[in-house]
């Protein structure tokens, strides 16, 4: 992974954390950790020319790694860190458990053109294929990747999915002054927070956006190129403004439909106790009308809009609706039993 403040960077970083409170020793390796030269200088997800050269010198950074400590297993976080691993496995024998972050069949067409996307799907496939078939245990993020890999998993395959320690709330203050600063008055509007990758598909945002003009709909990236169309608002911000916003906002948008990962925005958005609307294929472990409102794959912008102005309408149901989210948070997504469920996978592939 890249040193960037997205949902993967964020998830590779609390799992080494969670993994070190529970006692485990953790050394990280990433692109960071190789020569300047040869970093990957596209820092937006996705194929580019320079990450070869760059997963080939992570490789050399794993074989020197495991000459100086004794390593029980590599968690390898998405299929290029898998295959760095199983390169360096071939010569260290330590095993490898894939963190499958995407199924790749229907991720890899988001990143090329139309006309490409059979290819590009099909291509996605034998990489799932053949990840699965040659680590020793995948760790599936959701329910829909372990169901997609079942069949070709060669070792354990578990659905451990992220986590996320609750910090205390801002203080209504704190709220209101952000919004200020913003144009944007707290509990009023509709908000997304992320990249601005295609794969998001902020494009139904703005067509549910165009069905509900009273309604701003605002976006809050990191990336200061970032851009939406309109009548979409983007807001360029750090982390804790971003935050702030999260906390402040009305009802919390997931607009991306491709299933077999799982969207950390989706536990910042429970952890600040907002009600979200997103894609039942996402959104892994939530009810309908219990912790989300969740949309079937053929709803269209009509169904996010009424769906937005419900929530910004009916507080009650807003406030029940992020209460749960926020409940779901704690039960299933607490680091401390994550972190022992993972180290119990480690366990399960350790030479004896």
């Amino acid at each position: 992974p890249f040193p960037v403040p997205q949902g993967s960077q964020v998830y590779f970083a609390e799992q080494a954390a969670a993994l070190r409170q529970a006692g485990a020793r953790v050394s990280t390796l990433t692109h960071a950790d190789v020569p300047r030269v040869l970093a990957p200088r596209r820092l937006r997800a996705g194929p580019s020319a320079m990450k070869p050269f760059a997963d080939a010198a992570l490789t050399r950074a794993l074989l020197r790694a495991s000459r100086r400590a004794a390593i029980d297993a590599v968690l390898a976080h998405n299929a290029e860190a898998a295959l760095v691993a199983l390169a360096a496995r071939s010569m260290t024998r330590i095993p490898v458990i894939h963190v499958a972050h995407a199924l790749w069949r229907h991720e890899l067409p988001a990143y090329g053109p139309p006309a490409a996307h059979g290819t590009l799907a099909r291509t996605g496939l034998v990489l799932d294929r053949f990840l699965t078939r040659r680590v020793d245990a995948t760790l599936a993020l959701c329910e829909a990747a372990r169901a997609a890999l079942a069949r070709d998993a060669r070792g354990p395959l578990r659905v451990i999915p992220p986590g996320l320690d609750p910090e205390p709330a801002p203080d209504d203050a704190e709220l209101h002054e952000a919004c200020a600063r913003h144009g944007l008055e707290p509990a009023s509007y509709a908000l997304y927070a992320g990249n601005l990758d295609r794969y998001q598909e902020l494009p139904d945002l703005t067509a549910a956006a165009e069905q509900a003009p009273d309604v701003p709909f605002v976006v809050v990236t990191h990336d200061p190129r970032g851009h939406a169309p309109s009548p979409l608002r983007v807001i360029t911000a750090d982390a804790p403004t971003t935050r702030l916003l999260t906390f402040a906002a009305g009802v919390c948008l997931l607009p991306r439909r491709i299933p077999g990962g799982f969207p950390i925005k989706l536990l910042n958005y429970i952890e600040a106790g907002r009600p979200v609307i997103a894609r039942a294929e996402v959104a892994d472990g939530f009810t309908h009308g219990e912790s989300a409102l969740l949309l079937e794959r053929g709803d269209g912008p009509e169904v996010w809009a009424g769906h937005v102005r419900q929530l910004l309408r009916d507080r009650e149901l807003a406030d029940r609706i992020g209460a749960a989210g926020r409940a779901l948070l704690e039960r299933r997504h607490a680091w401390p039993r994550l972190a022992a469920e993972t180290l119990s996978l480690v366990d399960a592939i350790r030479p004896a």
